[in-house]
């Protein structure tokens, strides 16, 4: 089943306005919780939940190139997520390599551009086939101007701005540049996110209401829903429902 399915007649009405089309968010972010739980509910192992995650990601990654979204970022595996089992961290990292090896010749067509977001070099032995998938996805849709999909893998927010902060100090250090330059933008320059816009919409499955160590930095100003759906059953119809609800915010960004 292709990501970017061409039956139009398959596809919902769309719900949204044109008023509303104008004020959906450029930078949406996701935290995909809620896969073991609903293979629990099932009597099914973990990774059954993950493999079904994969599918509902397919439809909200079309659905975001279809309306017209920027940026979509989404919470794939933390740098705390390895202290799982190892079956359960091993089907994650298959599902990973079996996404990219299907799915890549087909976002490529329809100009994704993919960016991994995290600590690629530093993942354990034995995944040297993900890393090169990864590698690989970067490479070849880097030029793309659909989509920006990105892929948070062995991300942890407080490690990014750590990093980015050594970035800058071993410039200072260098001579390369003055403390007093270093501003809101020469740092957001150092983060992974460098280039997108900043997170406009923070959507979290499951019913939790924690950031689990996400983009920090990032989502400063971002607006935050939480709904109760586990993410296998997020689907375009619940999604819209999130949008739906960030047209009718009213972002003050600190002001009155």
């Amino acid at each position: 089943m292709a990501i970017f399915g061409k039956d139009e007649a398959k596809r919902k009405q769309s719900v949204f306005s044109p008023e509303d089309l104008q004020k959906l968010p450029r930078h949406v972010a996701v935290i995909m919780d809620g896969n073991g739980r609903w293979a629990t509910k099932r009597g099914m192992p973990r990774s059954f939940g993950h493999k079904a995650g994969v599918e509902a990601l397919r439809a909200i990654i079309r659905h975001s190139s279809d309306l017209g979204i920027e940026a979509l970022t989404i919470y794939a595996f933390s740098t705390e997520n390895w202290t799982r089992s190892v079956e359960e961290v091993s089907a994650l990292m298959g599902l990973l390599l079996e996404y990219f090896t299907r799915e890549l010749d087909e976002l490529h067509r329809e100009h994704v551009c993919i960016r991994i977001l995290g600590d690629i070099s530093g993942m354990p032995k034995g995944l040297e086939k993900q890393q090169a998938a990864l590698y690989a996805a970067m490479d070849k849709t880097r030029e793309n101007t659909g989509l920006k999909l990105n892929i948070a893998l062995n991300y942890g927010g407080q490690q990014e701005i750590v990093r980015a902060a050594q970035a800058l100090a071993k410039k200072a250090a260098a001579g390369e540049i003055v403390p007093d330059a270093i501003t809101r933008e020469a740092f957001a320059g150092e983060l992974y996110t460098a280039g997108l816009p900043e997170v406009d919409f923070l959507i979290r499955t499951s019913g939790e209401m924690r950031l689990s160590n996400f983009l920090l930095y990032q989502c400063a100003y971002a607006e935050f829903y939480k709904t109760d759906i586990l993410w296998p059953d997020f689907d375009e119809a619940a999604y819209d429902e999130a949008l739906l609800t960030f047209t009718r915010r009213n972002r003050r960004f600190g002001g009155v």
